[in-house]
């Protein structure tokens, strides 16, 4: 027998097995005599009151196993003799795009400009120990792409371009737990990332697909207004029935290369800031109303504000919340600041860190605006450059020999008093701070804007502006400062025929679920149109 059953528990009884299955059994009045096993569809925590609730949809069943096919099972066949395309970037968007064309029966040439997952990882060591940023190979570029070393967030509120089971079902599928069908806020972790995305990896392989890594494409193969191929550093040309573009929101020389080959795009609104960070325990205890979370996961929170500066009206919000996490130096290149979130798989770092950015608009790179398409780009580019040189100066470093990862930072309490902080907190982010003030770091339609926030944010969540939260930046990458337009119907470039832009990179996605959908969708609208 099989029944389906909608709870909602204290998290005591609702997060501890052995309770869960005796309070099921009472509540079915289910004998002693009968097995019981649950399995959970979907669970959400409501801490919106003190008394805290997990909602739990589960189905139950008595006298009899949870059957093994609860997961969908995606067939790939072998396409080693099959047609090509080609698919730039191996971050989520280009990876499911990838096995999309596999199960379409098309051969994909996925070409990674960094390394595989593995050896990025001395490259990540070397940023965070010595200081030193590969261009190829750092937090953002190399395989899986930027979720791949922070975090793995899986949470979209994108359904529109595709079943977000099927690709939970998918990551399932190739290492990752289970438990991401169920949560309302599914996460892998970044210490377990890594694994799936080898999976993935060694799937496209085993079916027939080709994965270059250490290659970056440096040109375009064009015939009339289509795209054939591509052409790399090496001199190698490569070529295709279609071109997938996924590189990621952080690969400026392909906006350039785009920009340059005169393949429309277009300046696109981003968002900038800082990351602010708390203990996780003073996270725990403003969104659990308690100290002690007991059973709970490490708290999150999402904030937002309405702002005006010079009458122009502005969004803050927070962003990429990490709870139980570590911030981490993000920069593409060696003369630039950038930091990111991320977090373990247990969430279990004292820490607890969120993204804090403003709203960029057309008015704010309205100087740069001779650089044509590309102006929000060197607009975010600027501002980077301007920390590290900033940062560079109080440090008293001789910028032809030395380099620095070091992040600006300040309590926020000094920085809504315009104060730098004799003394900094205890944080997570390994090549160290150094202490400044934000609005000498910051641009005023920035800094004005998240000050005005901060005070919203602090009456949401009490003492959040207190001198218990530590700012560091700078936050930048939250999103493309590109967009490559495309048809809305068939994904398509607007005038380069046979190129898909798709994913972060292309303006079309926000994270890794989405991403993946997306790189779908573009694999489908490219063999319909030529393939079939």
């Amino acid at each position: 027998m099989i029944k389906n059953i909608t709870l909602s528990l204290g998290p005591e009884i609702a997060l501890n097995s052995i309770d869960l299955v005796a309070y099921v059994r009472k509540e079915l009045k289910v004998s002693p005599e009968s097995s019981i096993e649950i399995f959970k569809k979907k669970q959400s925590i409501d801490a919106r009151k003190p008394s805290i609730k997990v909602n739990m949809e589960l189905d139950v069943y008595i006298d009899e196993p949870i059957p093994d096919n609860k997961i969908e099972v995606y067939i790939y066949p072998n396409v080693a003799k099959s047609k090509q395309a080609i698919v730039v970037g191996a971050g989520p968007a280009g990876l499911f795009a990838a096995l999309r064309l596999i199960e379409l029966g098309v051969k994909p040439i996925v070409i990674e400009r960094g390394k595989d997952v593995r050896s990025r990882r001395r490259d990540i060591a070397a940023i965070n120990k010595a200081q030193i940023v590969n261009p190829e190979s750092n937090y953002c570029f190399g395989e899986g792409g930027a979720g791949t070393y922070s975090d793995g967030k899986l949470y979209t509120r994108s359904k529109k371009r595709g079943d977000i089971r099927r690709i939970l079902e998918i990551l399932v599928a190739h290492g990752a737990t289970e438990e991401i069908l169920v949560d309302a806020h599914p996460h892998i972790g970044t210490n377990k990332l890594p694994t799936v995305v080898a999976e993935l990896r060694e799937r496209i392989l085993a079916s027939g697909g080709e994965i270059l890594f250490d290659t970056k494409v440096v040109d375009f193969v064009l015939k009339e207004e289509e795209i054939i191929g591509v052409r790399t550093a090496d001199e190698k040309e490569i070529l295709g029935e279609g071109v997938i573009l996924a590189t990621g929101h952080s690969a400026r020389d392909v906006f350039e290369l785009l920009h340059k080959r005169n393949i429309k795009i277009e300046p696109k609104p981003f968002a900038m800031g800082v990351r602010i960070e708390h203990s996780q325990a003073f996270v725990d205890a403003c969104q659990y109303h308690k100290a002690d979370r007991g059973l709970l996961p490490a708290a999150s929170y999402a904030l937002v504000a309405q702002t005006y500066f010079k009458g122009i009206q502005r969004g803050v919000f927070s962003f990429c919340m990490c709870p139980g996490g570590f911030i981490v130096p993000s920069s593409t290149e060696q003369k630039e600041l950038v930091v990111n979130g991320m977090s373990p798989s247990r969430r279990d770092s004292k820490f607890a860190n969120s993204g804090v950015v403003v709203a960029i608009n057309p008015v704010d790179w309205k100087d740069f605006e001779h650089f044509g398409d590309l102006a929000a780009l060197e607009y975010q580019k600027h501002i980077e450059q301007t920390a590290y040189n900033k940062v560079m100066e109080k440090l008293a470093l001789d910028t032809e020999k030395e380099f620095t990862q070091v992040m600006p930072a300040q309590r926020v309490s000094d920085f809504l008093k315009h104060r730098v902080s004799k003394s900094l907190n205890e944080t997570s982010y390994q090549p160290g701070l150094v202490s400044m003030d934000f609005f000498d770091v910051l641009p005023p339609n920035i800094a004005n804007p998240l000050a005005e926030a901060l005070q919203v944010f602090g009456k949401k969540m009490r003492k959040y502006d207190s001198d218990g939260g530590q700012m560091i930046g700078i936050e930048s990458r939250t999103s493309s400062p590109v967009r490559i337009p495309r048809e809305k119907e068939t994904f398509e470039h607007v005038s380069t025929k046979r190129l898909y832009p798709c994913g972060e990179g292309a303006g079309y996605a926000g994270g890794i679920v989405s991403a993946a959908m997306d790189g779908e969708r573009c694999a489908e609208a490219l063999v319909a149109k030529y393939l079939n």
